[in-house]
């Protein structure tokens, strides 16, 4: 117990740093600042100490963003109802499941990687743009990308809890991207985790139906002491073979993204 307090203690100091740096003071981050010579061409690089203790803190936090920000939750959600209504205990093994999650979330997020890239980090290691600025640009193409995955249900509860304006009073998509992170990754993560249960949903409705097809003809034949999945599951493997069940489940997945 004493563990976990000291690890939330963490995570909320990091918080309250990003907070900080989200909304600098201008003398005080003039104020604030480390010259650290790399001896890189014999340039001279400025980094400040807020700066530099968020980087290392997010390089911690990196994978939270990536499973809760990102297309990975629902499928790896539905993967994991995928091989529970086929009846299989380990079979692929977690580790495949989320590797496969991982590739399929780089091929889905490859357009906002590529845009973050063209309009946030291109322009920083340019010097054309400042890491503020940096920072505004990364958030866009994100959280493009979390709104029009988010149902008006779960965004209209979390602008109502923190009292701004609801989606009927908002006139326009452009109004939405003003939102800030806090509301819009919540009921992001909120709506993927709905759609992800009724996609699992779906996936169990014809494997149930051939385990009760199973179970009833051998209640008929009186075989009552062998175990129903033992028959049903090759007649599972052989349904989602014969349907090529993965390239169906992937393709729908992708699509269900754009």
């Amino acid at each position: 117990m004493r563990h976990k307090c000291g690890k939330a203690a963490i995570f909320f100091l990091v918080f309250l740093f990003v907070l900080a740096w989200a909304v600098p003071d201008a003398s005080r981050m003039e104020a604030a600042t480390l010259n650290l010579d790399l001896g890189t061409d014999g340039e001279e690089s400025v980094f400040g100490p807020l700066q530099l203790l968020i980087f290392l803190s997010l390089l911690t936090i990196a994978p939270s963003i990536l499973i809760m920000m990102t297309s990975f939750t629902r499928l790896v959600i539905v993967f994991s109802f995928l091989r529970n209504a086929m009846s299989l205990q380990q079979t692929p093994p977690n580790q495949v499941i989320v590797g496969l999650a991982l590739f399929l979330t780089l091929f889905i997020m490859w357009p906002v990687g590529a845009e973050i890239h063209e309009t946030a980090v291109a322009p920083l290691l340019a010097g054309e743009i400042t890491q503020r600025e940096c920072l505004e640009n990364m958030q866009g193409p994100v959280k493009v990308f979390m709104l029009r995955q988010i149902n008006p249900k779960e965004l209209n509860l979390y602008l109502s809890i923190a009292g701004e304006q609801s989606l009927a009073e908002r006139t326009s998509f452009e109004s939405l991207t003003d939102l800030g992170m806090h509301i819009v990754a919540p009921a992001f993560i909120t709506a993927e985790l709905k759609r992800a249960f009724i996609i699992g949903f779906l996936l169990f409705i014809p494997f149930l139906a051939i385990d009760m097809v199973v179970a009833s003809t051998l209640m008929s034949m009186g075989m009552v002491m062998l175990p129903p999945s033992m028959i049903s599951l090759p007649f599972k493997l052989m349904l989602f073979v014969v349907v090529d069940g993965w390239n169906l489940i992937i393709e729908s997945m992708i699509m269900s993204f754009r």
